[in-house]
């Protein structure tokens, strides 16, 4: 597989993620403590995340899921293509001859 050079690092990404995440529960009007009690995620959690951009993925699918953008996940990885099934790559084992 070849990887395509980027300028953009994860970390560049986890950042406008959660800046963006931020500006969403700001439009809704909410506090970090009224996300909390919304999305299940604690509030220190969600500081972390809007100040470093670190949370764990359940916690973010469920951020994501409280501020209505859960199904913006959906489509992630799906231009990878079909997953590639184990018997498709593994060979049968060769046979002896008889006789």
């Amino acid at each position: 597989m070849d990887h395509i050079l980027s300028i953009v690092n994860y970390q560049d990404i986890a950042q406008k993620i959660a800046q963006a995440a931020r500006q969403r529960r700001l439009a809704e009007n909410l506090s970090r403590k009224s996300l909390a009690a919304r999305s299940g995620v604690p509030e220190g959690t969600i500081k972390r995340f809007e100040t470093t951009g670190e949370i764990g993925v359940m916690a973010l699918l469920k951020l994501a899921q409280a501020l209505g953008n859960l199904d913006d996940f959906k489509g992630l990885f799906a231009s990878m293509g079909e997953p590639v099934r184990l018997k498709d790559i593994v060979q049968p084992a060769r046979k002896r001859g008889r006789g």
